[in-house]
């Protein structure tokens, strides 16, 4: 039987009570912040940054309404991994020895031991800090014997002993809780695990062949049933906010969500609701767990101090089946070009939307250019913490975007961008270069493709506020462009940043930077 992750009746009693009190709760000076990203959701997905979407999304839009949308947001790169590390530790992920893809369900980590994340820095600036979902960042599995995996990326899953102690994992990352499970849900193995132990030792293994509910093959606990994680995750982050505001400490909740990424699966409620496919039961699922989510903030009293963040890792993956969605009207990367792990717009441009009262002022839009890498530096700027020369190498503070005291100048000189086969392509203002002839990922044209390919510019230059959907490739027409554009990229990957600061050392590496082949690994 799956372990029940109801709200508590004690925890209940006293948000009623909290809710008819006359006096405000006791609140901390340093706000409260939860970070909520979604898995593989589209830009166009929510009806707030496109008004043409099919998929109703009445709660996160209210969240826009109630706080800012930035409409220039983007990923760190086109898949969840490398966007992860991004968001954890205000640095590129291609900085690391990962340059392309993913890690799966038996990876070690990578975010080294010495490496500052968000949660240690808020950790050391007084808050309580929570994980909830999916890690995708790898971690140390207990073994049977310990001198049996010699490989540098994972272990061997006959060597895992689930009843050990996991190390390096969000524990160990600067979170006081954790409750998530390794990857992505159609990664095994399939288990919770909680403050580095397993909740339940796999006893099954379990596989889905489902067109949208498949999930591979592996060894899964008694307590993961894969239709309930989501649920779960929002319920767990639901009792943990509503116990935290009990405490004059504030606290940071990452809830990391496993969807809409596959396996596709609503809860049988919101089945067919969509009149889509069950991709858009699934949004529509997690739109209305956002709702309650955030009636359990406001419900505890603490919604005056808390900033909210809701945002996706990367853009829509095609196969949800993007045909059948855009038949139907529905174009989840919206007007732009692409999907997940491209190196087009529809790979990385995401919903952002930060509500946070009393700062940020209702209703508002900024089209200013962030990453999610700016988590990093944002938090620091709002607890005043001086980040060190190697934190958040490629982070900017959002808080001068979010109180509207910038001018209208740029917040960031320049965004890197990275696809799932390790192409680059660096944005500054409206012009983008990217350093490949195709996409970089799954959209046509693709990498693979050598015919189609080789017929194509080795290079692509667009300017975004004429043609958002990249389709003019400008690359002859502006050679001074394209050199001002790879200077720089150059420039912030010999730097080892991207930031004002001291010159950082990019991790050890042995061989060249995929797809720059103008500059080697310094």
């Amino acid at each position: 039987m799956n372990k029940p992750l109801s709200i508590s009746l004690f925890t209940l009693a006293l948000l009623l009570t909290l809710a008819g009190c006359e006096e405000p709760v006791k609140e901390s000076k340093k706000p409260n912040i939860i970070y909520i990203l979604a898995d593989d959701m589209g830009y166009g997905d929510v009806m707030a940054f496109n008004e043409q979407s099919k998929i109703p999304t009445p709660h996160i839009d209210k969240l826009a309404a109630e706080g800012m949308m930035f409409t220039d947001a983007h990923s760190g790169s086109g898949v969840c991994t490398p966007t992860r590390y991004g968001i954890l530790t205000g640095r590129y992920s291609w900085r690391t020895k990962m340059k392309q893809g993913v890690l799966v369900g038996n990876s070690k980590p990578l975010i080294s031991k010495d490496r500052s994340t968000v949660g240690a820095m808020l950790q050391k600036n007084g808050y309580y800090t929570a994980f909830i979902g999916k890690w995708h960042l790898g971690w140390n599995w207990g073994l049977k014997i310990d001198e049996a995996d010699t490989n540098e990326w994972s272990v061997d899953f006959a060597n895992i002993d689930y009843a050990k102690p996991v190390k390096n994992s969000p524990k160990e990352r600067g979170f006081d809780f954790s409750f998530g499970h390794p990857a992505s849900l159609d990664m095994s193995p399939y288990v919770y695990v909680e403050n580095g132990m397993v909740t339940a030792v796999p006893d099954t293994t379990t596989v889905n062949t489902g067109e949208y509910s498949w999930w591979r093959e592996g060894p899964t606990g008694s307590d993961f049933i894969h239709e309930e994680v989501t649920p779960n995750y929002f319920k767990k982050a639901m009792e943990l906010i509503a116990d935290r505001a009990l405490s004059d400490q504030p606290f940071f909740l990452y809830l990391a969500l496993p969807s809409p990424h596959t396996p596709i699966l609503s809860t049988k409620e919101w089945q067919e609701k969509s009149g889509l496919n069950p991709y858009g039961d699934f949004v529509m699922m997690i739109d209305d767990y956002v709702g309650k989510l955030l009636e359990t903030i406001k419900t505890a009293g603490i919604e005056e101090n808390t900033l909210v963040i809701f945002t996706s890792d990367n853009g829509f993956a095609p196969y949800a089946n993007a045909e059948l969605l855009e038949s139907k009207g529905h174009y989840p990367s919206g007007p732009f070009r692409g999907y997940k792990a491209d190196i087009f717009e529809g790979g990385h441009r995401i919903p952002f939307i930060a509500k946070w009262p009393g700062v940020i002022q209702p209703g508002s839009v900024s089209s200013q250019t962030i990453c999610l890498t700016d988590l990093m530096a944002t938090c620091a700027d709002i607890v005043g913490h001086k980040l060190a020369p190697n934190e958040g190498e490629d982070s900017y503070s959002l808080l001068p975007i979010f109180k509207q005291t910038i001018s209208s100048e740029p917040l960031r000189e320049a965004t890197v961008h990275h696809s799932v086969n390790g192409s680059f392509a660096i944005r500054r203002g409206p012009w983008k270069l990217i350093l490949c002839p195709d996409s970089g990922g799954w959209s046509d044209p693709k990498p693979q493709d050598s015919v189609t390919v080789a017929g194509l510019p080795a290079i692509q230059l667009y300017n975004l506020a004429n043609d958002p959907g990249e389709k003019h490739n400008l690359e002859a027409e502006q050679p001074g462009k394209v050199a001002e554009l790879k200077a720089l990229l150059a420039k912030y990957i010999e730097n080892g940043r991207s930031t004002a600061g001291e010159t950082q050392k990019n991790d050890s590496y042995e061989g060249e930077w995929v797809q720059v082949n103008f500059i080697k690994q310094p």
